[in-house]
């Protein structure tokens, strides 16, 4: 595997490696990123990932300065993996000069996640937009863990015009159903026992929608109190459209997604299931 730190370099060693595809991280990989590299080679001929920890998509409350940063270790997984090519770029390399320039998504980055971490999605996008234009892959790939963030850059490259194909991957689960995630690290082991709870409560929300049931209010009140009362400190439960997540607007809506995010001691826990609905007609 080849790692590169320099555009220029990265850019020189990409021109004669075919169809690209590309799958961004902040590094401390674990098994759901090794899906995503998996996946990656049904997608192109040359699999890039990069590793890189994006300030501007943490707040001033987030955990920027104690993300695990674990590039060795990275490095073994992505080469194991079969990965062709690491951008490993500092800060001083994406960003060479202070960010003036960003991505404004719509007023869905303000809400739902954003609600709760303020300017996120305008950093993930800005960042994300800045690697494509880098990298220049024919396919993109992100995990629907990260469900509001899919949305976003699906969108953001539909509505640019960029010649890339987004590609959702399906969610990574320990066997209790917990979704893989890096801040799973951050919970004890009691609080490792209670975290699946999250999952099941949604998949019982999206049971009751397929059964009919259309109080989506009433649900998600539910299932927060619910994850409360077992010790956790939730932002949001929410059912809304998987294409835009915004609100059902009608009885006929086939493609939901329940999301949530909660947090469980030191770590916060976000999760999704998404709920094919068949049609009425």
């Amino acid at each position: 595997m080849q790692i590169h730190s320099s555009i220029p370099e990265l850019r020189a060693a990409l021109q004669t490696r075919g169809r690209i595809a590309f799958v961004p991280t902040m590094g401390n990989l674990h098994a759901g990123h090794m899906a995503l590299m998996n996946e990656a080679r049904n997608h192109g001929d040359c699999v890039v990932a990069s590793i890189f920890v994006n300030r501007l998509q943490f707040g001033p409350n987030d955990d920027f300065d104690s993300y695990p940063r674990t590039l060795q270790a990275d490095c073994e997984k992505l080469a194991a993996a079969g990965v062709a090519m690491l951008f490993a770029p500092t800060e001083a390399v994406l960003y060479p000069e202070p960010q003036q320039y960003h991505v404004e998504p719509p007023a869905i980055q303000h809400q739902l996640d954003g609600e709760f971490r303020p300017g996120h999605f305008r950093g993930v996008a800005t960042v994300v937009l800045k690697l494509f234009n880098i990298i220049q892959p024919q396919a993109a790939l992100f995990g629907k863990k990260d469900y509001q963030q899919l949305m976003v850059l699906r969108n953001m490259t539909r509505q640019l015009a960029l010649p890339i194909e987004i590609v959702g991957s399906e969610t990574v689960r320990a066997e209790d159903g917990l979704a893989l995630s890096s801040r799973n690290a951050y919970l004890s082991t009691s609080e490792r026992a209670e975290a699946p709870r999250l999952h099941r409560l949604l998949s019982c929300l999206a049971a009751a929608v397929h059964a009919g049931e259309r109080d989506f209010a009433k649900l998600e009140r539910e299932a927060a109190g619910e994850l409360d009362q077992n010790g956790w400190k939730t932002d949001y439960v929410a059912v809304r459209r998987q294409s835009d997540l915004q609100l059902p607007q009608g009885p006929d809506e086939q493609a939901l997604v329940v999301l949530a995010a909660s947090r469980l001691g030191a770590a916060r826990l976000i999760d999704n299931v998404e709920i094919e609905l068949a049609s009425s007609h």
